[in-house]
């Protein structure tokens, strides 16, 4: 499903999370993480692994993946997929950051 302008929530400022962190944002279907990386690219996934449901927002970032802190699984932040030999997924959903200003799109 693709997200129209009216879906978009504006949730916090890219200052508000420090690089190579996360935020937790409370959400009715789960928990989400949205997570910065060194480049600024921000992501927003459900944060639960798809292994043993760890909380993803406690992991650590390197480039564009977390890792799991339960069992170390890696996690693509572009996909939401595991990184082999794991496999899994965990939903990811729509952000954009405009004026330094991160936007999410709660649709899944």
């Amino acid at each position: 499903m693709i997200a129209t302008a009216t879906d978009w929530v504006r949730v916090c400022r890219l200052d508000d999370i420090v690089p190579l962190g996360a935020r937790v944002l409370p959400a009715t279907k789960g928990d989400i993480a949205l997570f910065r990386c060194r480049d600024d690219s921000v992501f927003a996934v459900l944060n639960r692994c798809p292994h043993k449901q760890g909380p993803l927002s406690e992991g650590i970032v390197h480039g564009h993946q977390i890792a799991c802190p339960l069992h170390s699984w890696v996690i693509d932040l572009e996909s939401g997929e595991a990184v082999a030999p794991d496999i899994g997924c965990t939903p990811k959903l729509p952000v954009r950051v405009i004026d330094g200003e991160i936007w999410l799109s709660p649709t899944r």
